[in-house]
């Protein structure tokens, strides 16, 4: 990406133990597994390869966006730049979903309204209980926080409205700026940001599909309207 251009590269962090056994992690804090850090690192390569520079890094608060930063910058021989994190990007809160894998799901909610929480726009699974030890309000990571506005769950429209404030307050001006973005985020979260930049509307997306570790370039004109994109598989 040259400097004169608008742009802004995406990546989901790569794989962990739970993503393996199909366990919903939502805001739980697991690491990168071997594959995972291997993908980051794939991710790195391609990105040195296609001669793309970043002036800023932005990730969730949990530790495997953190990791694949890490591996990719390292693999990407990225001088250091500058980081920076918000509880937005974190994952979909996926409630008392949280932590199970589909099997424990379907048995206790049944498959058909289980799919519609998970794939659907509107509609979020049970709610955690405010004592329940998966709320947020009992992480040190978020103990500046008001408790107020941590999720006990979120539809996929929740959490595009929990992400939208950062994308206007602070990666848009940004990129208006000319400044060259990369943002690893999780699955959900960057499926309701490509939502917003490509107009899909909440049918559609529920057939789009991030895979983990691969980059999305996007482009922009100067009024930041989406000129091009291209996955770099």
């Amino acid at each position: 990406m040259r400097r004169d251009e608008h742009s802004l590269v995406l990546i989901r962090h790569g794989n962990s133990d739970w993503n393996i056994t199909n366990r919903f992690t939502g805001w739980t804090d697991v690491q990168l597994n071997e594959q995972g850090m291997e993908q980051a690192i794939t991710a790195g390569l391609r990105i040195a390869a296609e001669g793309l520079i970043f002036d800023e890094v932005h990730t969730s608060v949990l530790q495997r966006t953190h990791q694949t930063a890490d591996n990719l910058l390292i693999a990407a021989s990225h001088a250091a730049i500058p980081r920076y994190s918000s509880w937005r990007l974190n994952e979909r809160h996926y409630g008392q979903l949280q932590g199970l894998n589909k099997q424990e799901i379907f048995a206790t909610w049944g498959e058909q309204r289980s799919r519609r929480w998970w794939r659907g726009y509107l509609e979020p699974p049970p709610p955690l209980e405010l004592s329940d030890p998966r709320h947020p309000r009992f992480d040190s990571l978020y103990a500046e926080l008001d408790p107020a506005i941590l999720p006990r769950s979120e539809s996929l429209s929740d959490c595009q409205r929990r992400l939208l404030p950062y994308w206007h307050e602070v990666l848009a001006p940004r990129i208006a700026a000319k400044l060259r973005l990369l943002v690893i985020s999780h699955g959900n979260t960057l499926r309701s940001l490509i939502m917003h930049l490509e107009k899909i509307d909440p049918v559609a997306i529920e057939k789009v599909e991030i895979p983990s570790g691969v980059p999305l370039v996007y482009l922009f004109n100067e009024r930041l309207e989406l000129i091009g994109s291209k996955w770099m598989d």
